[in-house]
């Protein structure tokens, strides 16, 4: 059976639009590079604004997220400023970022004794690894921000996550 002359040459130029659609996505996508927005210091974290999480058995390390300088960005980082209590009275505070898309997490600045900021010197994104010990980033991704890899949609959802001790998405999962 022969197709009609129309038909073909229709045909052929739907696939030679097809093609050229094709190449246009490609080109877009490849161009579009993620770019990260300018990041600005948050005040020093204060106790009342303190959100504890959980991180597992295998600490004593206390973990919090202060709730005022969470931020879930446009260019899709989420922010936050982590407070670290260890069971012998020390305290690390650090501004970071995550990014669910790359499972990368960043430093961006040292919180100092007196509330101001100290910019980190390896100022790069690394990779969340989820180790037996200090996973809170890992835990922070899995169970909090990056609910199943997908960046949370807002700052309240994050919020309610670090409030409920776990996002909703997970814990539907945990469900006996």
């Amino acid at each position: 059976m022969r197709m009609p002359r129309d038909s073909v040459l229709f045909l052929l130029f739907a696939l030679g639009m097809a093609s050229l659609v094709r190449a246009d996505f490609e080109e877009d996508y490849e161009s579009k590079k993620w770019q990260e927005l300018e990041v600005r210091l948050p005040v020093a974290p204060k106790q009342e604004n303190l959100l504890p999480f959980y991180v597992s058995a295998a600490t004593s390390n206390r973990f919090f997220i202060d709730g005022s300088t969470l931020d879930v960005g446009s260019d899709g980082v989420v922010r936050y400023v982590l407070v670290v209590l260890s069971a012998e009275g020390g305290r690390n505070v650090t501004f970071e970022g995550m990014r669910c898309e790359a499972r990368e997490r960043r430093i961006y600045a040292s919180g100092r004794l007196d509330g101001t900021w100290s910019k980190a010197r390896k100022n790069e994104w690394v990779r969340i690894q989820d180790a037996y010990a200090n996973r809170h980033h890992a835990a922070l991704f899995l169970d909090y921000f990056c609910p199943v890899g997908v960046i949370v949609r807002n700052v309240d959802e994050a919020r309610a996550a670090l409030v409920r001790g776990g996002h909703r998405d997970i814990q539907q999962w945990l469900k006996p």
